[in-house]
């Protein structure tokens, strides 16, 4: 590991000296990831981009991209797209990036199965807004929406997301 990393322990992540509470999947943390388990995969994973919505907040960081109102994630194992940004329309199973609520008004994204997804691995593990404190994700991992923009903005596209068994 190195300084840089964040760090998922049984308080919360550690990020640069700070602490940050998380909520993770509903499955918890997996060594062997599924799809549909709702876990949070062990390893060490690369930050590979970071979405805004930029009708909402600024900008994060310089490259950080916006989410446009077709922007979509595959989520359909079956489908040559899977696990890989789309746009509107797309005939298979995805999740809108667009959101109504401010869930995803910025996403961190690694690289967990990504860019060459393994069917039934397991879809994106995004770092994003929590929907309240304690209350888990489908896998990802969740934060305060303060948290997680101040950790946006000091990481970098060699921050690597430790999450441990």
């Amino acid at each position: 590991m190195t300084r840089g990393d964040m760090v998922l322990t049984p308080t919360g992540l550690r990020f640069l000296g700070r602490r940050f509470p998380c909520t993770t999947g509903r499955g918890g943390v997996v060594a062997d990831k599924r799809e549909g388990d709702g876990g949070t995969p062990v390893g060490a994973h690369q930050i590979v981009g970071m979405l805004y919505r930029p009708d909402r907040i600024a900008p994060p960081t310089a490259w950080a991209v916006p989410i446009g109102p077709g922007d979509l994630w595959c989520d359909d194992p079956a489908h040559e797209d899977y696990n890989l940004m789309v746009r509107a329309p797309h005939p298979a199973s995805h999740e809108c990036l667009r959101r109504a609520d401010p869930l995803y008004d910025l996403v961190i994204l690694t690289d967990w199965n990504w860019p060459r997804a393994i069917r039934r691995r397991g879809s994106a593990i995004f770092l994003h807004r929590w929907r309240r404190p304690g209350y888990p994700t489908e896998g990802c991992m969740a934060f305060d929406p303060a948290h997680l923009s101040w950790i946006a903005r000091r990481i970098t596209p060699a921050t690597r997301l430790v999450v441990r068994g």
